[in-house]
């Protein structure tokens, strides 16, 4: 167990040692949170995760212990409570956040928009408050391409044109409006915002992975669970996009690609960078039907798919340039579609009801 933390000032000082560092890993038990966490375990930080489990499940937290032999403190705590969150800071030596928490589900944002906004944004400033206080004030903050919202052209670099189109993209792109304003107010602060794509995949040791609850959101979950039987068939939006055959176009990296992408960015703010904003995609869009066939291959099934009308909103094409996180953060996706499709399907054949 860590020791109880004393004042912001006892934190200045720690973060000034050469003392092994302890990341606060809020979200740490949702999917791409667990990815992370055992990437900055294998690094040599030390990992301390808050997290609600409104959508994820502590049971990724213990199968992260098994894999790497090492301790995660975690808090059952609401980010949405100012007081949870100053609490944190008093029992916890924090060096720097990687900040995951918050509602995820872009057509649910839609339905109960108030949620979003109260969850992402309310939590985030009630935690960089709670930073600013304990001196505590690096943060890797984790962001989405929807903030760009149904760009016209890709690939998309960081410089592209910032329009989000549904709430929860919108929560995204307040937040990166309150860490410039926070970076612009106060040097001090060294704040690393990254634009997700669309990360798929699980852990290669099929112990941890994506595990939805309901009917997944988004395509490879659902893929996986067609695959195993549990729905009946996947619906394909459109197959009339300006495309080679027909169906959209998008990024997908893979996620511990995407985890790695926060060491290096966690790495990064130890130079005092001030604000870095950086895409973390492949650069390579993939159809619907790429991921169909490419999963029908690696998992030597056949699949369901019925092919429906477009939905609202949906772009032809988006997919990244990932050019600057490369020459800034020394960072590029190195696994690929292939690599995607087989561990998600590993961690599908290995824990058909998730968790």
């Amino acid at each position: 167990m860590t020791k109880e933390a004393g004042t912001g000032r006892s934190q200045i000082i720690r973060r000034n040692s050469k003392m092994q560092k302890t990341i606060l890993v809020t979200g740490g038990a949702g999917y791409i949170g667990s990815h992370t966490c055992i990437e900055l375990l294998d690094a040599g930080y030390k990992v301390v995760v808050a997290d609600n489990l409104s959508n994820s499940k502590s049971d990724s937290l213990s199968r992260i212990e098994e894999l790497t032999g090492k301790e995660i403190q975690f808090h059952l705590t609401d980010l949405r409570s100012t007081n949870a969150c100053r609490e944190l800071f008093r029992k916890e030596m924090i060096d720097a956040v990687i900040h995951f928490a918050g509602l995820k589900a872009v057509g649910e944002s839609t339905e109960i928009p108030l949620a979003y906004y109260q969850n992402n944004i309310g939590a985030t400033t009630n935690l960089l408050e709670a930073m600013q206080e304990f001196g505590c004030k690096n943060v890797v903050f984790s962001s989405s391409a929807t903030v760009y919202g149904a760009p016209d052209n890709s690939p998309l670099t960081e410089e592209a044109p910032l329009t989000a189109v549904n709430p929860y993209g919108r929560t995204k792109l307040f937040i990166e409006r309150m860490l410039q304003d926070l970076a612009a107010a106060n040097p001090e602060w060294n704040i690393s915002v990254l634009r997700y794509f669309n990360p798929v995949g699980a852990h290669s040791s099929g112990e941890i992975g994506e595990d939805p609850r309901g009917i997944p959101n988004n395509l490879m979950p659902y893929i996986t669970k067609v695959a195993v039987g549990e729905l009946e068939e996947l619906p394909v939006f459109g197959s009339d996009y300006d495309t080679p055959d027909g169906t959209c176009i998008r990024d997908y990296i893979h996620v511990v690609d995407l985890a790695r992408g926060h060491i290096s960015a966690l790495k990064k703010l130890e130079e005092n960078p001030g604000l870095m904003v950086h895409n973390l995609g492949t650069g390579q869009g993939y159809s619907v039907l790429d991921m169909i066939h490419a999963f029908e291959s690696a998992s030597d099934r056949k699949l369901n798919y019925r092919i429906t009308d477009r939905r609202p909103g949906d772009a032809p094409a988006v997919f990244s340039d990932p050019g600057k996180a490369e020459r800034e953060l020394g960072w590029k996706a190195l696994l690929g579609i292939d690599d995607m499709c087989r561990d998600a399907w590993n961690w599908q054949q290995k824990n058909p009801a998730g968790y």
